[in-house]
């Protein structure tokens, strides 16, 4: 039977990344044996997709609030640990040519395979085993067994950095959280983040005839301290509202609650057809209202409304507030989300309070490790979750060089 230093179960961001920095902070003298195992026949397949093939690889934003958990505080250790501009700071060592896209999102110029390929030159000296199933996880004599379809490998420490089930089609699995619950870890539910929202049948009659239409939105959930707002593009689909701004918002929005889309944000519309009727009223309403917003939605709205043949000329200014009011809080209900099969990443996860924040240890079973999307911290949508994965695989592999330097 195999004995090695940290066996680490999941070879997606956070899995690779870990491997390379335990190798990276135990130093040439001291080099640990590590082994990566997946079941997926390829490394790091969610980095390859991620991005539009670019790979949205980390945010310039990144801080504490970005990120969504039961508890809020947890991950500020470990992304002070570790920021953006240190993972940068590989790629730019590697030669990747990157650019800056807006609200501080950095991709690679070229293709989101050149990110794996770092992450992979930067474990040599790892094993890797892929296309390898997981059976059976055991303590024995203070080591974890791990059985798999390759044989059974023994250590000392065990990294579970599987993911959570967002995008089943790449191969996710629950295998995490089974394995928290095997060792005795709270969950909290895990549910589809960065998720498209549906809507029942009545709204999606108005909203079909816009589908394939995108807009700049600001979409707002919740009141006072608690509310979240994000202005981005909205996407009109056959089954409901995606985009940016939705996507971001669904990570916020739970079943029974309303949402808000503000179609023209940063304007005063009513204020704006005020001053079309004075210069020349004579328009159609629909035509002055596509000054402002594409044709196709102009018309849907006013159709809504019962305004479509309408004169501006004729509009007093409660009809022109009420149109307003329309088009900068349109409440809507969505009645759900297209769930995991399109989902981004997974809210929720192994509970936050089992774990240690500075190293990522659980708590009650020493050498046993979480890192990546299976815990309970969920980024914005723009990088933060691949910053996440960075910054907790680090804050693992820091706490196991550590650890591994003290024993005798």
């Amino acid at each position: 039977m195999k004995h090695l230093d940290t066996i680490i179960l999941g070879a997606g961001a956070a899995g690779l990344f870990c491997a390379g920095s335990l190798l990276e902070l135990s130093g040439a003298a001291a080099r640990p044996e590590v082994l990566v195992i997946d079941h997926a026949r390829a490394p790091g397949e969610k980095i390859r997709i991620s991005g539009g093939g670019r790979c949205n690889f980390t945010n310039l934003a990144t801080s504490r609030d970005r990120f969504l958990s039961g508890n809020p505080r947890f991950c500020a250790s470990a992304i002070a640990g570790y920021r953006p501009e240190d993972f940068t700071a590989l790629v730019d060592r590697a030669g990747i040519a990157w650019h800056e896209k807006t609200l501080g999102q950095l991709f690679c110029d070229g293709s989101a395979r050149q990110i794996v390929d770092l992450l992979l030159e930067r474990m040599r000296g790892a094993q890797l085993w892929l296309g390898t199933s997981v059976e059976a996880i055991r303590q024995v004599d203070g080591l974890f067994e791990v059985a798999t379809s390759r044989g059974t490998v023994r250590s000392k420490r065990l990294v579970v950095a599987t993911g959570g089930r967002s995008i089943p089609k790449m191969g996710a699995t629950g295998l995490g959280y089974e394995i928290a619950a095997q060792f005795g870890l709270g969950l909290v539910e895990p549910r589809p983040g960065l998720v498209p929202l549906t809507f029942a049948v009545q709204d999606l009659e108005r909203l079909r005839p816009l589908a394939g239409l995108s807009v700049l939105a600001e979409v707002s959930h919740g009141q006072g301290r608690a509310a979240a707002r994000f202005r981005d593009g909205l996407l009109f689909t056959h089954r409901g509202l995606s985009g940016p701004a939705i996507l971001q918002i669904s990570s916020f929005w739970r079943p029974g609650e309303d949402i808000s889309v503000d179609l023209l944000p940063g304007q005063d519309l009513g204020q704006l057809l005020r001053a079309q009727r004075g210069q020349g009223g004579r328009v159609a309403l629909g035509t002055a209202l596509a000054r402002h917003l594409p044709a196709r939605l102009a018309d849907a709205i006013l159709d809504e409304l019962g305004g479509a043949a309408a004169r501006l000329a004729d509009q007093r200014n409660a009809d022109l507030d009420r149109l307003a009011e329309r088009v900068h809080r349109w409440r809507l209900r969505p009645v759900g989300t297209e769930g995991w099969r399109t989902a981004e990443v997974t809210l929720g996860g192994v509970d936050c309070r089992a774990l240690n924040a500075r190293d990522m240890q659980a708590r009650t079973v020493p050498g046993l490790y979480f890192i990546g999307e299976v815990v309970d911290v969920t980024g914005w949508l723009g990088g933060y979750n691949f910053q996440w994965a960075w910054a907790s695989a680090h804050a693992a592999a820091r706490g196991i060089a550590a650890e591994a330097a003290l024993s005798p």
